[in-house]
């Protein structure tokens, strides 16, 4: 509920509903250059720096980048940094690394999604797999983006959850479901220039209301939160700096760059400004203190900072880029889940003939339904950050060694792969398990983060495998000879 009762919401409310408007327009009016899958799936592979700056950024400040890191802002404090500035180191590794490799091979291979690059390095099951696998962790993320809109709209303006998760799921479906990522690269410019003009206004004026930041550091509760290296918030690089890396819905951005200098350029620049940016929540979070010292759900920190830091129309000016970053992470989130049951899922199994248009159609009834559950699910997952960890976890532990090595060797295949999947899952799922029951003591350590022991597990496996395959190999080639 709105905190303070008397104010002034409506104009809050107008711009929020104006804006929405604006984007859905702008973005059914940009939808009439899409011609097939080549312009839904890939945008025609013609994104130049600009449009992969601005779609790669856009997409990767949402609920996590804001709501989730301004929560642990007011938890944890300045180390809350990590976070986000995780997320803009496994960018600039991915503009620098697994980009341009994955890149040319998909261009050459003409390639859609993470998931022909599967198969095409090792296989149909493979593939399979990984489809059935992301497609439900996916949805955990896309409420993830619904949940933080319902919580800004519950506490700024005091309307229930559900209004906020449906009104982002409508704006979302409507112009992503119509153009695919040629009309979500342009809608994302708009979304951006709000987002960031919002933060640079916001940021050092909640700072300078709440009375600088003497006044910020005199509410910490203990050393610790102004330790920008405190292990608490340095452990997230292991959860979330090999998603940014390895992620299908960046990936398949990556792949629609024009060539391997926009790639490089627009990739790493956009990381370069997350590092920047990871300053922003956390710092919000911590200034939220000043004004609720005792937060019940820290995940309210930047709601408080907009009702009772910042006046109203700068509190407005925010709010509009509080809500972009999470509808431009949200068509994100929306463009896996339509490929990979489009592509991977309908065209490779179920509709091997299919035609372009129908491919089309199953792709933007694919982004219905995903926008769909994703609003169903915000009932179902109480936390922004409980929803971003099952994603990340999921897709770091099962595609990070598959694809990083894929890239490098051709010696691996099936075997290999589907060990480091399911080992590294199996491993997540173990500790975690192991964690909420308290056996054994030692796994309460954060050093022991369960994302961090599935990829070294996944590692693991993979070698094994790899090493079993070529004794076995050797020995049939003896026994041939």
């Amino acid at each position: 509920m709105n905190p303070d009762p008397n104010a002034p919401v409506g104009l809050q409310l107008g711009m929020l509903l104006g804006y929405s408007v604006a984007l859905v327009v702008f973005g059914l009016w940009i939808s009439r250059r899409v011609s097939g899958t080549d312009s839904f799936f890939v945008a025609n592979r013609r994104l130049g720096p600009g449009l992969t700056f601005s779609t790669f950024l856009a997409a990767n400040i949402g609920a996590g980048s804001i709501i989730g890191a301004s929560g642990l802002g007011y938890d944890i404090g300045l180390s809350a940094w990590w976070f986000v500035g995780s997320a803009g180191i496994g960018s600039i590794v991915l503009a620098t690394w697994v980009g341009p490799r994955i890149w040319r091979v998909a261009t050459k291979h003409g390639l859609y999604t993470a998931g022909d690059y599967l198969e095409h390095r090792y296989g149909s099951a493979v593939r399979a797999t990984i489809a059935s696998l992301l497609w439900f962790a996916t949805l955990a993320i896309l409420a993830a983006q619904l949940i933080a809109m319902s919580e800004i709209l519950e506490w700024v303006l005091g309307t229930p959850r559900w209004v906020g998760a449906l009104m982002g799921g409508i704006v979302m479906t409507a112009y992503f479901s119509a153009g695919g990522l040629l009309t979500s690269a342009w809608v994302n410019v708009v979304q951006l220039a709000v987002l960031l003009v919002g933060f640079v206004i916001a940021v050092p004026l909640a700072l300078s209301i709440a009375g600088g930041w003497q006044a910020v550091s005199a509410t910490a509760p203990s050393p610790e939160y102004l330790n920008f290296f405190s292990g608490s918030g340095l452990i997230y690089m292991a959860l979330i700096a090999p998603a940014f890396i390895i992620s299908p819905g960046l990936l398949q951005k990556a792949y629609a760059c024009r060539d391997e200098r926009s790639l490089r350029i627009g990739i790493a620049a956009q990381g370069a400004v997350l590092l920047l940016f990871a300053f922003a929540p956390p710092l919000l979070g911590m200034i939220a203190r000043v004004y609720e010292p005792a937060l019940a759900n820290p995940e309210f920190a930047i709601p408080t900072v907009l009702t009772l830091g910042l006046p109203t129309v700068f509190g407005a000016l925010a709010l509009a880029a509080v809500f972009s970053a999470e509808v431009s992470s949200a068509d994100t989130i929306l463009f896996m889940l339509s490929t990979s049951l489009s592509k991977d899922i309908y065209k490779r199994y179920l509709r091997p003939d299919a035609s372009d248009a129908q491919v089309l159609k199953m792709a933007r009834l694919a982004a219905l339904a995903g926008g769909t559950f994703g609003v169903l699910l915000v009932f179902v997952i109480p936390t922004v950050i409980d929803s971003l960890t099952i994603f990340y976890s999921v897709i770091s532990v099962s595609l990070f060694v598959p694809i990083v090595v894929g890239l490098h060797t051709r010696r691996a295949g099936v075997p290999e792969a589907l060990a480091a999947i399911g080992v590294g899952v199996s491993v997540l799922v173990v500790v975690e398990l192991a964690k909420r029951s308290g056996v054994p003591a030692w796994l309460g350590s954060p050093w022991f983060d369960r994302t961090l022991l599935g990829i070294v597990a996944s590692g693991v496996a993979f070698g094994v495998a790899f090493g079993i395959v070529q004794l076995t190999r050797r020995r049939d080639s003896r026994g041939a000879s």
